[in-house]
């Protein structure tokens, strides 16, 4: 966990405990972030491994954390997604049991899909959700579902994320990229550590009053996904493959890869920006990528002077 990341966030109140449903790659680095911050953290994993300290949770059998187990938690992110049935699997299984906790907040990440296709227009918090995907209409069912709980509920819509280990470098070193243009298409995108350090930001707006139903977490500028691979092969010295346009690539694309091109849309951060005070750590793909790259190489240098 970068020591600036930590510097720049501040804890919660010494008794406050904070659960992570679902410890995927946003859940583990809020987790990390907290852990850097003396908060007591429990997190959920559907299969955790046998050394690991998290909590089995698997709503699909109904495996549910006990009741002893969930004690004096005060703020609760949910990662997991929907389920087959469209409703909310936590809910589902453990809402009962979250009822009868001391809760301050409640996160749910959502997803800035369920604005639909805007034609590359900007969208906010205060626009009607239209989604256009089956995937979207399945988060917006179970965003209801939360803010209609009694919990004291905030959904965290994010688009695409990215961050050490899950970026276009990757790609780019394996020369698996293949980059396409779409006149007009643009991408948002939010660093994972935005995710984190912004959840540690909202649990302290709201506990000062500031507690807004909705809430967007992305970066400042909307950009091709060919503009930002180009980028990172900079940050390389790599070549870059040859663009391709859009409709010579689509006859090759998988239906979940035309439906990630189908719809166009600039999603707005003035909410938590501007209203809430929030200051974005990675503003852009060009400081995120940066980032990626010098944890990345400081993960590499950490494994080689490693004892065997």
């Amino acid at each position: 966990m970068p020591e600036s990341l930590v510097n720049r966030c501040r804890s919660l109140p010494a008794e406050s405990r904070l659960c992570i449903l679902g410890a995927g790659f946003s859940g583990r680095r809020v987790a990390a972030l907290a852990e850097a911050l003396n908060i007591s953290v429990l997190t959920t994993r559907r299969n955790p491994e046998s050394n690991s300290r998290s909590l089995r949770f698997d709503t699909t059998r109904n495996v549910i954390p006990t009741e002893a187990e969930l004690h004096g938690v005060t703020h609760l992110l949910s990662t997991i997604p929907p389920g087959r049935d469209q409703n909310d699997p936590v809910l589902r299984t453990l809402g009962a049991q979250l009822c009868q906790l001391p809760l301050r907040w409640v996160g749910y990440l959502s997803t800035t899909g369920v604005y639909g296709d805007t034609d590359g227009a900007w969208v906010s918090e205060s626009d009607t959700p239209k989604p256009g995907q089956d995937r979207s209409r399945r988060r917006l069912i179970c965003e209801q579902e939360w803010l209609h709980s009694g919990l004291p509920v905030q959904i965290l819509r994010l688009p695409g994320i990215y961050g050490p280990g899950r970026s276009p470098l990757a790609a780019v070193r394996a020369g698996t990229l293949k980059p396409i243009h779409k006149p007009g298409q643009v991408f948002c995108r939010v660093h994972v550590d935005d995710i984190a350090a912004g959840c540690l930001h909202l649990m302290h707006c709201s506990a000062a009053g500031q507690h807004p139903a909705i809430v967007n977490i992305c970066d400042h500028e909307p950009a091709p996904s060919h503009v930002m691979q180009r980028h990172a092969a900079d940050l390389l010295n790599c070549n870059l493959p040859e663009i391709r346009d859009y409709a010579d690539a689509e006859t090759d694309m998988s239906a979940m890869a035309r439906s990630f091109w189908a719809e166009n849309r600039r999603v707005s951060n003035d909410l938590l920006c501007k209203t809430l005070g929030y200051s974005m750590i990675h503003p852009n793909f060009r400081s995120g990528l940066q980032h990626c790259l010098e944890e990345e190489r400081l993960m590499e240098s950490l494994a080689r002077s490693a004892p065997d």
